[in-house]
């Protein structure tokens, strides 16, 4: 059985007559740049959020980036993020000239450590971005505690985290601002790239529209510096048709996911170990992570080759961390600085996880994986 790490088709086969009337509808009204189905998606998706204002762009990290400047961080400010996530949350920093201020993770979760976050803090510190990684959030009350104490702006990298919750709050609905991804294997994807960047301050908004739009809120009269960066009219009208369905798929994954720690649980003697959800049912599983620690018998690399040639797809989220990778050496970090997400990096394997997925499927990967390691421990 051929089981793919993602796989697309499925939900988009299931809303097929939606997304082409969707599309139609924008051909025939010709509205191809900031047309009304994006005023109507920016509008949805801010209310699932739970906040007040959404305003698409044409990429997540388009909604990092032009998301900070909109909260007026930039040069001479300190940003803290942790070392281990997707290099556009670098990018986001650097693209607004502040500094970078990396910290470690915790082992079990894989999110920021605040403790360590507390030890990095300086004059110059203004914003600290919590990164939602593989569907799990960063504890809302002890970020908040931790920004109250600090005087600290909240601004969320929620790019894989579209409706998760924890502690009654929803991704997005946390921080002064958040940014999220449409990127097509999201929880929540386009046909394409795409971003949003949600909030409840009206200030922040008014200028994140400027900002997107060649720092125009009037036609060819321009206050600021911006850029092109706009969610495009078909994007938008095809996230508004996979919105509504949004809710059962990240509870689809959740099924999965639960299938997948229930029936993975008797290799922890075996070094197989999940990255552990404290958000319960909150948790929307954009990626399921599983530890292959020191006491495995088998190796990350060759679990994975093993499971390859089973036609078992996987992935890893991912591989080097963003202190080591090669473009951002001058930044001053080195190996060992990070011992957590260092080791995180060479043990973590992602699993096939996507709604359409069976628990057959799911099954299959489960007994895949104990075979091979049982039969490397004898």
């Amino acid at each position: 059985m051929k089981i793919p790490f993602v796989d697309l088709q499925l939900q988009h086969q299931a809303i097929e007559t939606q997304w082409q009337q969707a599309i139609q509808k924008v051909v025939t009204q010709g509205d191809f740049i900031l047309g009304a189905a994006v005023a109507e998606f920016e509008s949805a998706f801010a209310s699932a959020c739970g906040t007040e204002y959404g305003i698409g762009v044409a990429s997540g990290t388009d909604a990092i980036a032009l998301g900070l400047q909109a909260c007026n961080i930039g040069e001479g400010d300190e940003v803290i993020l942790p070392v281990n996530t997707f290099i556009a949350t670098l990018i986001g920093v650097l693209r607004v000239g502040a500094k970078p201020v990396f910290v470690d993770c915790d082992p079990e979760t894989a999110l920021i450590d605040l403790e360590a976050a507390a030890k990095v803090i300086t004059s110059r510190t203004k914003a600290i971005i919590p990164v939602h990684l593989y569907g799990q959030m960063v504890s809302p009350s002890q970020l908040l505690e931790f920004a109250h104490t600090h005087q600290l702006i909240i601004f969320e990298d929620a790019a894989q985290a579209h409706l998760a919750e924890r502690e009654g709050y929803i991704a997005g609905s946390v921080g002064l601002a958040a940014a999220f991804s449409f990127y097509p294997s999201k929880n929540l994807g386009a046909f394409g790239d795409g971003g949003i960047v949600v909030t409840s301050n009206p200030e922040i908004a008014a200028k994140m529209r400027s900002l997107r739009n060649y720092g125009s809120s009037q036609k060819y009269i321009h206050l600021e510096p911006g850029t092109n960066s706009r969610l495009d009219t078909l994007q938008a009208a095809i996230l508004q048709q996979k919105l509504p369905h949004l809710p059962q798929w990240n509870r689809d994954r959740l099924m999965i996911a639960q299938q997948y720690d229930q029936q993975l649980s008797p290799l922890a003697p075996f070094g197989i170990i999940p990255i552990h959800n404290y958000s319960g049912t909150g948790h929307i599983y954009h990626l399921y992570v599983i530890k292959i620690d020191d006491s495995c018998p088998i190796s990350r690399q060759e679990l994975q080759t093993k499971l390859a040639n089973l036609e078992i797809q996987t992935g890893i989220h991912y591989p080097i961390p963003c202190h080591l990778q090669p473009a951002f050496t001058y930044l001053g970090y080195k190996a060992g600085d990070f011992p957590h997400a260092e080791k995180l990096a060479q043990q973590i394997l992602s699993l096939p996880m996507y709604p359409g997925l069976t628990t057959t499927q799911a099954k299959t990967v489960i007994e895949a994986i104990t075979t091979i390691v049982k039969t490397e421990k004898i």
